[in-house]
């Protein structure tokens, strides 16, 4: 059966991305210019806004005192240097925060859409490998959904040259000035210069592409074929795929995440940022599903498919969990300056979405999805599906504006813009997509024992 785009569903993606992108033109538009008008938003903002300046001087004391042992502060705070070096006040760092306001909430929600649909990938690539006999039922959900990794990434590889360009100061690791001036990011630079930052965002996006590509090329061929030549074509690329993304993966997370603070760095960090992927993918496979049953379609997918997802749910929200507490634990117990920075400006400036995350990504999904009779009632996948799904927007949120903007942040336009925008732009595209190919992939060898699967 073919899925039919309603009109109303595309009407609301293309009302999201309207409302959005007006939201992200208002943040955009009211960003401060000057220096002086920085200053004004923050005066206006120090009568009762306690992410604004009534933050600042001790805050900024508090900064200045988590220096580092080479003179450099853990986070962008550190761009004043001692003698001789790259001075920058007090008054020009919250006016780079406040322009870079609308730069990160923009870069958060790309970023968070186009993770969506390469943990999806990753998933779709390790049922192909596995030649799992419970999920061909859902490949056509998962083909969908990975639809939107070229546009996706396309559109958080142009903030990336518009940054390398100098349009924001989310990295500052691409201000020559800071570089020359700081020993740390100095002693990077062979790996951290654009040039090469931009080649392996190519490179990396092209592959995942090609993957895509091709996957789906022998996936819909094998719905015409006479044999399963398609299918074991399909089994070997993702086998190899599966290699090359766990390797670029870790290696985009250190760029396009962790970089942006360039004094820390954490050696889990790119499994945590897989892990977030990984159950927002699944997550979304799920919702997606659920959907498509409620409106007749996917009739071979049973209540045993809803709840092998939910288990992977469950899971992987552990999973993430245990990296989380791993890092953090380590972290805060070691308590070297330049990594515990990293924790401080959380805990301190991002204390409610620091502390909601961990609620909304463990503890909710424990006490929902535990019960294995929950998992098969499409309520409760719901529910607990929406609160990960947030709550791993709320993780993006954490590791990319605490760096980019200190404790100038506060819920905004642009922020609801930009997460509106791109769920109109990620859902249009999607749904698009599945329309293009039957819902049941009748020519993959296992689907027989996916329509029979019972648990």
């Amino acid at each position: 059966m073919m899925y039919t785009f309603s009109n109303r569903l595309r009407n609301l993606a293309i009302a999201f991305m309207v409302i959005g992108f007006l939201g992200l033109v208002y943040g955009f538009f009211t960003a401060p210019k000057t220096i002086e008008e920085a200053k004004a938003i923050v005066a206006a903002s120090a009568h009762g806004d306690e992410h604004g300046a009534s933050h600042d001087d001790a805050s900024v004391e508090a900064h200045h005192d988590t220096t580092d042992a080479h003179g450099t502060d853990a986070s962008h705070e550190s761009l004043a240097a001692e003698e001789g070096g790259h001075e920058i006040s007090h008054d020009e760092h919250v006016f780079h925060q406040l322009s870079n306001k609308p730069w990160a909430a923009l870069y958060v929600a790309a970023f968070f859409f186009f993770m969506i649909a390469l943990g999806t990938l990753a998933f779709y690539a390790i049922q192909r490998a596995a030649q799992a006999g419970w999920s061909p039922v859902l490949f056509r959900v998962m083909e969908g959904i990975t639809a939107y990794l070229l546009p996706g990434g396309l559109i958080v590889i142009a903030i990336l040259i518009l940054s390398s360009m100098h349009f924001n100061h989310l990295f500052i690791w691409m201000d020559p000035e800071v570089v020359a001036h700081d020993k740390l990011i100095s002693g990077k630079k062979g790996f951290l210069n654009v040039p090469f930052f931009l080649i392996r965002a190519f490179f990396f996006l092209t592959g995942w592409t090609l993957y895509r590509y091709f996957s789906r090329k022998f996936s819909l061929a094998q719905d015409n074929s006479n044999d399963i030549s398609n299918h074991k074509k399909n089994f070997r690329i993702s086998a190899a795929f599966l290699v090359f993304y766990i390797v670029t993966e870790s290696i985009m997370s250190w760029d396009w995440i962790m970089s942006i603070d360039p004094h820390w760095f954490s050696t889990l960090f790119g499994w945590y940022v897989f892990a977030s992927m990984f159950v927002s993918g699944i997550t979304t496979i799920a919702l997606i599903t659920i959907y498509l049953k409620s409106k007749g379609y996917l009739e071979f997918v049973n209540d045993s498919h809803i709840h092998d997802l939910g288990k992977f749910m469950f899971a992987i929200s552990i999973f993430w969990t245990y990296l989380w507490f791993s890092q953090f634990m380590l972290i805060w117990y070691s308590n070297i300056p330049e990594e515990v920075t990293y924790f401080i400006t959380r805990i301190e400036d991002y204390n409610l979405p620091f502390f909601a995350m961990v609620a909304m990504n463990f503890i909710f999904p424990l006490l929902i999805l535990m019960n294995s009779d929950y998992k098969r009632v499409n309520y409760f996948i719901i529910l607990a599906g929406i609160v990960i799904l947030l709550g791993h927007y709320m993780d993006v949120f954490n590791m990319i504006m605490p760096s980019a903007v200190g404790n100038q942040w506060f819920i905004g336009a642009a922020e609801i813009g930009g997460f509106l925008f791109f769920l109109g732009l990620f859902i249009y595209i999607v749904f698009t997509e599945i329309t293009k190919a039957p819902l049941k992939a009748k020519g993959d060898p296992y689907m027989g024992e996916s329509e029979r699967f019972h648990y």
